[in-house]
């Protein structure tokens, strides 16, 4: 059986990948990544997305295996990787890794698994840890086509671009916790490949309305991960030359570009997952450094909401997209990538957190008024400078604040504790938050994931 060598290297990370081998850093950083995201799935239960998928998640049942977060009803484990996905997405509060936003489409499956196997904590971050690689790997291979053009640094946007990639790194750590051989394995991430959802980003980007699928649907994804491993373990056998450089699976999903040299470059020693970007503001990362600059100069002058006249902030190209652009207000996706809400929520003092995505509070005089005095618009010469700026305007003074695009806000251990512990207030009580932040700090020492899933649901 022929099997492309990309494929067996991957496969031989799964299998070879133990807890007590990693980095002390790395472990840490998959521990605070794994509180992140859990606490951002709190967040999702209050918002109609979120709502959504839970009871659709009820609805279609099976066997009950795995939990649902923050609720505790058992469904089978590829519904629980389903509506779990969406509610770490709900909010767009989640960290962002090689692949963009990779933290619903591997931490919702690998739970699920792990809850329905019984698995204990080493071997739940274990596989983890291979999901969150083995996903990056594949986005580093692939090209979005996105791009500063020399000599004058014209913006060219990709045709498509998505995170189908990331479902290789869903079946991996399934195919872990199920304990299958290196063969299934194989055959678990060439299924997968063809269960991935189709690229929608760009379409989202350009779409003239946001839709609540927004640039893609982990759950859908994350079903196919699952099956993909299931099937494997039964003997189902999957693509194992996937990674075909002429017509794989980069082509037939259309990806622009494949550039499988990075998939297997110093695998297993130098950790692309560790390229981890953190959220301080629930909403697009393309306008959270031009967020940075408006509360510093806010925050720093004690200026107040109605002395200001008007914002500009300056940043990414993207900002004159269709997605940033239409302010109609009609689900919640329309204020995560509408800078004027979030900078009208931010500015007028709302709570950091799902707060900022309440329809009706966006749609107040307090608010609505308040975003009309917002306006954005690219950076002049971005691709040669990489710059945000702020500029805001009162009845005496114009302030202004400027710092690389690049320097957005970084979340301390304590500021990540702080995030997760308010994401979960509305739904855990304070003895289950501080008892979860204990256990997932301390996972490798739990003997079965159940402990963990206990204290993040509302089950006694």
């Amino acid at each position: 059986m022929k099997i492309s060598p990309e494929l067996e290297g991957l496969a031989s990370l799964a299998m070879d990948t133990r807890l007590e081998s990693l980095p002390e850093p790395l472990l840490w950083e998959l521990k605070y990544l794994l509180l992140d995201s859990i606490g951002c799935a709190l967040a999702g239960i209050s918002t109609a997305p979120g709502k959504m998928y839970i009871e659709l998640a009820n609805k279609m049942g099976g066997p009950p295996e795995s939990s649902l977060i923050g609720v505790g009803n058992k469904v089978s484990c590829v519904n629980a990787a389903m509506a779990n996905g969406q509610l770490i997405n709900a909010i767009d509060y989640d960290a962002l890794m090689p692949g963009a936003h990779t933290p619903p489409y591997i931490i919702a499956p690998a739970l699920a698994v792990a809850e329905r196997e019984k698995s204990n904590g080493s071997d739940f971050l274990a596989s983890l840890t291979i999901g969150f690689e083995i996903a990056g790997r594949v986005a580093v291979a692939l090209s979005s086509g996105t791009s500063f053009q020399k000599p004058d640094y014209t913006f060219t946007w990709a045709k498509r671009w998505g995170q189908a990639a990331s479902n290789f790194g869903v079946a991996a750590a399934s195919a872990k916790l199920l304990k299958l051989d290196r063969d299934k394995i194989i055959h678990a991430m060439g299924i997968a490949s063809h269960l991935c959802q189709v690229p929608t980003w760009i379409r989202f980007t350009f779409s003239e309305h946001r839709s609540m699928a927004k640039y893609g649907v982990p759950g859908w994804q994350n079903m196919g991960g699952v099956m993909a491993a299931l099937l494997a373990e039964m003997g189902y056998m999957g693509d194992t030359t996937v990674f075909d450089a002429q017509e794989g699976f980069w082509k037939y999903v259309g990806y622009e570009s494949w550039k499988p040299d990075n998939i297997l470059a110093d695998l297993g020693k130098n950790w692309v997952m560790r390229r981890i970007v953190y959220k301080a503001y629930p909403c697009c990362r393309m306008f959270q450094t031009e967020l940075d600059c408006v509360l510093k100069i806010v925050e720093e002058n004690k200026l107040k909401p109605e002395e200001i006249q008007s914002i500009t902030i300056y940043g990414h190209p993207t900002l004159e997209a269709p997605a940033f652009t239409n302010r109609e207000l009609t689900n919640i996706v329309d204020i995560q990538f509408n800078p004027a809400y979030i900078i009208a929520m931010a500015v007028n003092g709302v709570p950091k957190g799902v707060e900022w995505q309440d329809l009706e509070l966006a749609k107040s005089p307090r608010i609505f008024e308040f975003a009309k005095k917002v306006n954005y618009k690219a950076y002049p010469e971005f691709g040669k400078k990489q710059m945000s700026c702020a500029e805001i305007v009162t009845r005496n003074q114009t302030f202004r604040e400027e710092k690389s695009f690049a320097d957005v806000t970084k979340l301390t251990e304590k500021d990540l504790v702080d995030k997760y512990k308010h994401n979960a207030s509305e739904i855990l009580s304070d003895q289950k938050i501080d008892n979860s932040i204990d256990i997932i700090l301390n996972l490798e020492k739990v003997n079965n994931v159940h402990d963990l899933v206990k204290q993040i649901t509302t089950v006694r």
